[in-house]
């Protein structure tokens, strides 16, 4: 049992299966915890089947699964330097076997999206999973190089996971209550709901992304890519995090306070999951981010950032107790 685990260990960390782990909770909660209360708040039946779920999971999944591998078919030279412990791709599989992995998972993805957009009559949905498997290839092959497009492209992606649900809530919802739509609010909230989750998502990552970059300057260099630490430096690449970190901190407080349509005293869960769940995780990546000194202290920013994800994502559960009382 033990040997076949050391085998499979490669095979997860190529794939990064904690990171798909993740992008399937936030897509079950997402739709589960803030768009089915949403909808019976305005009256609607739950529109999303178990099984078209379980697709837009699985295509998901399949497409992040493909970026991950294309990633590191592309960046062999560059992880020699930054972690050479902990390649995969040439020294326990080969480029070619990468590259077909890319292609079944990639294809798996798109035609279980596709399946998801021809349910819901949804032609975004339809241009999203064309494209988006495209972006991973020209990121991973050149624009992970470039001065911010790289950061860009993940932070726009990470975000556009929590959009998918309303997405595919809204035109299903328009193809079967056209009319009725006109009346109800639904459609809104389905975006500001969800797009306030996505917004999150997209600043963290984005702030992820430029600590990940400090922390591998060196192969980096090595291989004249121009990515913000290299092109600015280090201080104002941590001074850019920061801003954007201190401009996630505002839009909670922003949220809590004049948006959500809960009571926020210090006595509520929502409350005390603003301050304990979202803002003390993030005032610490602030101070260990200025304490960093070396890679494994940068990594431990990153891992922090990723668990302040986390947090943000179970804050659909405070919703969900909310919209349902």
């Amino acid at each position: 049992m033990k040997a076949l685990a050391e085998k499979i260990k490669p095979y997860l960390q190529l794939l990064r299966i904690g990171n798909l782990a993740f992008l399937a909770a936030l897509l079950y909660v997402m739709e589960k915890w803030v768009a089915v209360p949403l909808l019976h708040l305005e009256k609607f039946p739950e529109q999303m089947p178990w099984w078209i779920l379980m697709l837009l999971i699985l295509s998901v999944v399949c497409i992040a699964a493909g970026g991950y591998v294309i990633n590191d078919y592309f960046d062999v030279k560059i992880d020699r330097i930054n972690r050479p412990d902990d390649m995969v791709v040439t020294r326990v599989i080969s480029r070619e076997a990468a590259m077909n992995w890319f292609y079944v998972l990639t294809a798996i993805g798109i035609v279980s999206g596709l399946a998801v957009a021809w349910w819901a009559r949804s032609w975004n949905l339809l241009f999203i999973y064309i494209v988006i498997p495209g972006l991973l290839w020209f990121y991973s092959a050149s624009y992970k190089r470039m001065l911010l497009v790289g950061n860009l492209i993940v932070a726009f992606i990470s975000a556009l996971v929590p959009l998918l649900v309303a997405i595919i809530n809204a035109d299903y919802l328009k193809h079967l209550y056209n009319e009725t739509l006109a009346y109800t609010p639904i459609v809104g909230e389905l975006f500001v709901w969800l797009g306030g989750f996505a917004l999150f998502s997209f600043l963290l990552t984005w702030a992820r992304e430029v600590v990940k970059d400090i922390e591998d300057i060196e192969g980096d260099r090595e291989m004249e890519c121009r990515t913000m630490p290299i092109v600015w430096g280090e201080t104002v690449s941590k001074i850019f995090v920061t801003i954007l970190t201190i401009a996630t901190m505002a839009l909670i407080a922003y949220l809590a306070y004049f948006v959500l349509p809960f009571p926020m005293e210090w006595s509520t869960l929502t409350g005390r999951f603003v301050i304990f769940g979202l803002m003390v995780p993030l005032v610490c990546v602030l101070v260990l981010l200025w304490a960093a000194r070396s890679k494994r202290e940068l990594h431990t920013v990153q891992q922090v950032l990723k668990f302040a994800m986390f947090l943000g994502t179970m804050f659909s559960y405070v919703i969900f107790i909310n919209l349902m009382a």
